[in-house]
């Protein structure tokens, strides 16, 4: 990228990219504020020609969408960024994860087509990770949650203790187990000696988009105030998907299908 002219405040926007990032790894812990000053560090770092907002205290053009919680990872992240010079998408991409921290990365970039990124994302496809879970219990206690017609949980927000329906914006929910070796000797398992292995239990939810939003963690309470669940394990959880509800609501479809290009970015 080239240098960034000096007068910010009067250059207008010529182009609009939408980038998908991932958070990953330890990265999961960072908060919401705090990536936003990590991307907006590397947005000057990797001198991306960047629209300002006006004003005494002006700022980079950016928008989020529907930021995942604290402590979850995430391979679908959304944000859009206005850009005064025309850009190449693929080499936004690359300049922004050289100088991205570890395990925030940039995995696809493409030029605004569509507008209303934010209304494509009607629908996130988590998956949460239990492990020493008995996955025929889970699902057992899953059934019970989707029979049910309204499970109400609390969640302490920074407006106080709020109270709200779990069920009803849950499109989908179903259980899968993955063996897993208590050890790094994951060979053991290939040679199907599997006596060093525990049971996993991933628990695969698709929830609808509402406000206030439904997180894993109001799913994970809803199913053990209802089925009487104790996690073995503090869960691992990540969004998998973010973007239209597909029409069997069990999958998440591309919310830049409209838009894609070649000009990819892939890590």
């Amino acid at each position: 990228m080239g240098p960034q002219p000096e007068n910010r405040d009067v250059a207008l926007p010529v182009q609009r990219l939408h980038l998908r990032y991932a958070k990953r790894g330890r990265l999961r812990f960072t908060s919401h504020r705090d990536f936003q000053r990590a991307f907006e560090r590397a947005l000057r770092k990797a001198n991306i020609p960047m629209a300002y907002s006006a004003g005494f205290n002006p700022r980079p053009k950016v928008s989020y969408a529907n930021a995942a919680p604290t402590g979850v990872a995430s391979e679908a992240e959304y944000l859009e960024i206005s850009v005064i010079q025309r850009c190449d998408p693929h080499e936004v991409g690359e300049a922004l994860n050289a100088a991205l921290p570890q395990d925030l990365d940039v995995v696809e970039a493409v030029e605004v087509r569509v507008s209303d990124l934010a209304h494509r994302l009607e629908a996130s496809l988590w998956e949460i990770e239990i492990a020493g879970m008995d996955p025929a219990v889970l699902a057992q206690a899953g059934d019970g949650l989707l029979a049910a017609e309204r499970v109400e949980v609390s969640r302490l927000t920074k407006n106080g203790l709020r109270t709200f329906d779990a069920r009803g914006p849950i499109a989908a929910l179903w259980v899968d187990e993955l063996a897993r070796p208590r050890s790094r000797r994951a060979s053991d398992i290939e040679r199907g000696d599997t006596s060093g292995v525990d049971s996993c239990a991933i628990l695969h939810v698709v929830v609808r988009q509402v406000t206030p939003a439904v997180r894993p963690d109001d799913v994970l309470t809803a199913l053990t105030q209802l089925a009487d669940l104790v996690l073995p394990v503090p869960p691992v959880v990540t969004r998998r998907a973010q973007g239209p509800l597909a029409p069997d609501a069990r999958s998440v479809l591309d919310p830049l299908a409209a838009e894609r290009s070649e000009e990819i970015v892939g890590t």
